[in-house]
């Protein structure tokens, strides 16, 4: 069962084994278990993404505290589902974390800050994160690869077919928009 809190967006274009809930606000009571990401942010309440988390198959379900990025309704906040069953991607105003949910204390945090977009590649079974300047791909084993840069300032993925992930980059020199086409397995231009 997923519910949202108001702008939180959910994803599950992959097999998950846990459910999750994403709350308006922090419980006046916490659980027994809460995780805190990133472990040493600073006044992480303020904006964070609160989610409850109950993991499939019998371990004990926990609150994760995902950091606020930024507040820009441009960097994508809410929940996907991963190439990896047992892990949750979380994201609060650009800021992804990806969370072992059968061990909380174990995640990454992807180092885009902040991510601007997330496209699930299900057949590839790749999770691509797109900054301003380049795209970092997600698999079972975890960072499959990481783009060269696509953009002087800004990115816009139009989406893959077929293996192929098209979208358009900024060009300082020449002030436009420039197409590109990746190899979503390898990261490589086509």
């Amino acid at each position: 069962m997923i519910e949202s809190a108001p702008n939180a967006t959910m994803v599950f274009g992959f097999p998950h084994a846990w459910q999750a809930e994403v709350l308006r606000s922090r419980p006046m009571i916490l659980p027994p278990r809460h995780f805190v990401y990133p472990c040493a942010a600073e006044e992480v309440e303020r904006g964070a993404l609160e989610i409850s988390i109950r993991p499939v198959g019998g371990a004990e379900a926990f609150l994760a505290t995902c950091a606020l990025g930024f507040r820009d309704p441009a960097a994508p906040t809410g929940v996907w589902s991963t190439p990896r069953t047992e892990e949750i991607c979380a994201v609060a105003g650009g800021y992804a974390y990806l969370i072992d949910t059968t061990a909380p204390e174990r995640f990454t945090m992807i180092p885009y800050r902040p991510v601007m977009k997330i496209v699930p590649a299900v057949d590839e079974g790749l999770l691509l994160f797109a900054s301003h300047h380049s795209i970092l791909a997600w698999g079972r084993e975890g960072q499959a690869w990481e783009s060269e840069k696509l953009s002087d300032e800004g990115l816009t993925v139009l989406g893959v077919e077929a293996g192929v992930l098209r979208g358009t980059g900024w060009e300082l020199r020449s002030d436009t928009e420039k197409p590109f086409a990746l190899d979503v397995r390898s990261g490589t231009r086509c």
